[in-house]
């Protein structure tokens, strides 16, 4: 009679069988490989992003015409980027300031324009113009179509003489706000 007692509780202590055991310790292992990837202690693989002005030594790899894409093909996939017809023919001013000239009378001359930002939505150019009005500066929201999409600008002036300009810009930005300062034509 002590042998089927035996039996019977031996029967019911087989354990965890080893597969279940490896399954459990790859999803932890994943798991824990997912979390330190989003908080960025593991970096993501992929193709090295060149450095602006660094040149490579290294050629660029010939379209492959065997895998039934020709040149003209691979061409027309590439983004095309026309600046002299997205951009107004208006040119930045660099302030003498961080060029580390003083700016004299001769330079103080004309009419300049700043173009606090550039948005497709209209109602995130009003929200700025409203922000620009609660310190106190005046703006006025320019629409222009670029390559059939719409473009609101935000601009502030025109503003008389490049000190002038400059104080408005360095006012912007004690505000969080990053401006351009272009000639008026």
């Amino acid at each position: 009679m002590a042998k089927n007692r035996r039996r019977k509780s031996n029967r019911g202590r087989q354990g965890t069988p080893a597969w279940m055991w490896l399954f459990t310790g790859i999803l932890i292992g994943l798991g824990l490989a997912w979390y330190l990837f989003a908080k960025g202690y593991i970096p993501a693989l992929g193709i090295e992003q060149p450095v602006a002005g660094e040149t490579s030594n290294r050629q660029q790899p010939e379209p492959a015409i065997a895998d039934g894409i020709s040149p003209a093909d691979a061409e027309q996939d590439k983004p095309h980027y026309d600046f002299f017809t997205v951009l107004p023919e208006l040119k930045v001013v660099v302030p003498a300031q961080s060029s580390g000239q003083k700016m004299g009378p001769e330079t103080d001359t004309g009419t300049y324009l700043l173009q606090a930002g550039s948005f497709r939505q209209a109602g995130d150019a009003e929200q700025l113009k409203a922000r620009l009005a609660l310190i106190g500066i005046v703006a006025k929201i320019q629409t222009a179509n670029v390559d059939e999409a719409t473009w609101h600008r935000v601009h502030i002036g025109p503003v008389n003489g490049a000190r002038k300009a400059e104080e408005l810009r360095n006012q912007l930005a004690d505000n969080g706000i990053d401006s351009l300062v272009m000639k008026n034509p």
